[in-house]
């Protein structure tokens, strides 16, 4: 092993070490393992001479498609924010195995928490008949022999509302959110899919953490 590989591991080890205390559901070897491949990905993404701050919208974007099998852009997007904690436009290293350790392991009630922040659009705490209309729109397979599905979606809004607007203010707070999926799980992604299903996220632990079963 070179002495800059051997230099690389010991950093590796000691970053995970840390993050591994902050962060649930990953032990140290598998947050070894993920800052691995967010270097990997990262280096994807970097100019030769020019210091990269974190994985960019479109690199993100680019790996929730294909590894995770979306396809919604205005969910990826949402996403995207929900991982960037410090609102930078970046996804850093320790907000990549943060996201990661509730997309892909996440309690219900962290799932709640990260699937209302992709779907408050605009970050006001809120969901709004006009942040459900465009996602329950995207949502949809619409059939071709519809001329315009949107007064279906504005009926479909208002039916939403009334089941999970507890408080009947005309819009979702997280309370409201959280009382409906608590009472009816199947509404946690009611507004677009923005979690992985079993199938990608044992494809990814596999390839990404198969590693430490050779170590």
């Amino acid at each position: 092993m070179s002495e800059m590989s051997a230099m690389n591991r010991k950093l590796i080890q000691t970053l995970a070490e840390t993050i591994s205390k902050q962060v649930q559901h990953f032990n140290k070897t598998e947050v070894e393992c993920l800052i691995r491949e967010f270097n990997v990905l990262l280096g994807e993404q970097t100019t030769p001479g020019k210091a990269v701050a974190g994985l960019d919208r479109i690199q993100f974007r680019s790996i929730l498609h294909n590894i995770f099998k979306m396809t919604d852009d205005m969910i990826m997007d949402g996403v995207f924010r929900a991982f960037d904690k410090d609102n930078d436009c970046f996804i850093s290293m320790k907000e990549w195995i943060e996201g990661l350790s509730v997309f892909l392991r996440g309690t219900l009630d962290e799932h709640i928490k990260y699937c209302f922040d992709v779907y408050d659009l605009n970050g006001d705490n809120s969901l709004s008949r006009e942040e459900m209309f465009p996602m329950l729109k995207n949502s949809l397979i619409r059939q071709p022999t519809e001329e315009d599905p949107d007064e279906g979606i504005k009926d479909l809004v208002e039916i939403t509302l009334k089941k999970m607007d507890h408080d009947h203010d005309g819009k979702l707070s997280f309370t409201d959110f959280e009382k409906s999926v608590k009472e009816e799980n199947l509404l946690l992604e009611a507004f677009g899919t923005c979690l992985p299903d079993t199938t990608s996220i044992e494809a990814f632990e596999q390839r990404v953490f198969q590693e430490q079963q050779y170590q």
